[in-house]
């Protein structure tokens, strides 16, 4: 009787240490795919962006992270439908920040 109990924890300790390695390698593959996605958006922010307009993105990026994802993702999809034909100056990307964040900014009114 007390060797199956010993039995039955070493096959649940077993089996938790199994899925707990599972549990690691799938966030180390979600890491790893994510660090090379940035990567590439690294990359196409390069070209498609002047240094003046990739150092404005940083900063954005710094106070409105989804503001600064939404400009990324809408210049990639340029990008790759081929419309970007030159560099993104700091003119351009202001316009293009104004814009998307006039879209989504949320008015909020409080009411008394």
């Amino acid at each position: 009787m007390a060797e199956d109990i010993e039995e039955i924890r070493k096959r649940k300790l077993m089996e938790l240490q199994k899925r707990y390695l599972e549990q690691q390698k799938a966030q180390e593959e979600a890491l790893r795919q994510e660090m090379e996605l940035e990567a590439q958006l690294d990359a196409i922010m390069r070209r498609i962006l002047t240094p003046e307009a990739r150092e404005r993105l940083g900063r954005v990026k710094l106070v409105k992270p989804e503001l600064a994802r939404q400009v990324e993702l809408v210049l990639v999809q340029l990008y790759q439908a081929g419309q970007i034909r030159e560099p993104i100056d700091d003119a351009k990307l202001k316009r293009i920040l104004a814009q998307i964040d006039e879209r989504t900014r949320r008015d909020y009114t409080i009411k008394w």
